[in-house]
């Protein structure tokens, strides 16, 4: 035991090294953040204050012509059904819009809290179609006049970016660059790996984005456990937003300390990075919210030693990086313990209410660590001037069919804003695009 110890504080100390490099914030950084959910720093549930428990929803599917729920004023329709897990979207500058096929995969995952379940073996895991499908809707009927596989043999692919004349696809394991057109139904040319990613692990998903001048990529890179149970040494450039040149090169942590940060964008009139968050699990039902948070350059936000600003993690024995956690920012907005918040779209469009102009519309994939199942949804947080201006609320209902059997129509997970000021909604459990657009 005290060689195991040992070996995890050389690690973490190597680990400090590495934050240092781009942490540039003082210990008072984090102060005056705003928490428009009520969930202040003090108000945090207790470690163990319940048990950790293992429910995994059951997914029945969407039957006898049954959509999930929007507000008063909105139309709810499929864009597109029978798909292969359905994972990410993105929206080319054409108006194309793109859908990454991918699924998580048993290898090198050997568990969820103490092990996978036989449930979760069957329902959320298996084989992954590794393919990208390409659909266009000139006419913005929100019913596609055609469909391509536009990308085939990939590694669990997810996010994807147009650059120019290149198209972008982020596998599991690195990031591919591809020649491209915006007239190409199908890329058939070798692509080129130019970053080599962490892949495998817990969290297997690599989101991509640009800024506005269209000269960085910045990556999310979840971590590959909870909360660095193999040890720390498994973590190097991972649980990290990374930087790089449009070739590859120029590598550098953007920020770091953040679990699994998946969904990004950018708060419109602003040059702020923002970015969903899914936080650690088995301290409890209430512990530790996921999060939606702006991204300081150079930021530390926690994880694994801290939650939720300098809330220390008990299983973080002997607090081995007190001054590290001094610094850890504390975020803007929580979303409710184990929701699984992952996709994340600023509405920068006109079509919606002025309610939703300049808001985030964040997908919750769902809970498996809650006594009663939480997240299902798509929720809105207001903005003003960049900035959170208002309570989460729900938007996008109706995914749980049976709250006391943990039973579910389907689990959301992107959200894209289409040319036309529609949101396109992946549902990757029901295999099913779901488009929500303003009556008029």
């Amino acid at each position: 035991m005290k060689k195991k110890t040992q070996r995890f504080m050389l690690c973490s100390a190597a680990w400090v090294l590495l934050f240092s490099c781009g942490l540039r914030l003082n210990k008072d950084s984090y102060k005056g953040s705003v928490n428009t959910s009520g969930y202040q720093a003090d108000t945090l549930a207790a470690p163990y204050a319940t048990k950790s428990v293992q429910n995994f929803s059951k997914v029945t599917g969407w039957k006898n012509g049954l959509t999930p729920v929007a507000p008063d004023g909105f139309t709810v329709t499929k864009f597109a059904d029978g798909l292969d897990h359905p994972r990410w979207l993105y929206i080319a500058p054409n108006g194309d819009i793109f859908v990454s096929e991918a699924n998580t995969e048993l290898k090198g995952l050997k568990k969820i809290g103490s092990k996978i379940s036989r449930k979760i073996k069957t329902q959320h895991y298996g084989k992954s179609a590794n393919r990208i499908i390409r659909f266009t809707d000139t006419d913005h009927d929100g019913i596609p006049e055609s469909t391509h596989i536009f990308l085939e043999g990939l590694n669990q692919p997810f996010g994807m970016l147009v650059l120019g004349n290149h198209f972008y696809v982020a596998n599991t394991d690195g990031l591919m660059q591809y020649d491209y057109t915006s007239k190409d139904t199908i890329i058939k040319t070798a692509g080129k790996q130019i970053l080599a990613l962490p892949g495998q692990g817990r969290h297997w998903t690599k989101n991509i984005i640009t800024n506005s001048k269209g000269n960085k990529i910045y990556i999310a890179v979840g971590s590959s456990s909870n909360v660095a149970e193999n040890g720390i040494d498994k973590e190097i450039r991972r649980a990290n937003i990374l930087e790089i040149n449009t070739d590859g090169t120029g590598e550098k942590i953007y920020a770091s300390g953040l679990r699994n940060p998946v969904g990004m964008d950018w708060a419109p009139g602003t040059q702020t990075l923002w970015t969903a968050v899914n936080e650690r699990d088995e301290l409890g039902d209430e512990l530790v919210p996921d999060y939606l948070t702006s991204v300081k350059e150079g930021g530390f936000y926690g994880w694994p030693y801290s939650y939720y600003g300098q809330h220390y993690d008990p299983r973080m024995t002997g607090n081995p990086e007190t001054e590290l956690v001094k610094k850890a920012i504390v975020p803007d907005v929580a979303l409710g313990s184990h929701t699984a918040s992952l996709g994340l779209a600023f509405y920068d469009k006109t079509a919606f209410p002025e309610k939703y102009r300049q808001g985030a519309f964040i997908a919750q994939h769902g809970s498996w660590n809650r006594s009663v199942i939480s997240g299902y949804k798509v929720i809105f947080v207001p903005f003003k001037n960049g900035q959170p201006s208002g309570k989460p609320e729900d938007f996008l209902t109706g995914f749980i069919s049976d709250l006391s059997h943990s039973e579910v129509h389907g689990r959301p997970v992107c959200i894209a804003v289409a040319n036309d000021g529609s949101l396109l909604i992946t549902d990757d459990t029901s295999n099913t695009i779901w488009r929500v657009s303003a009556k008029k």
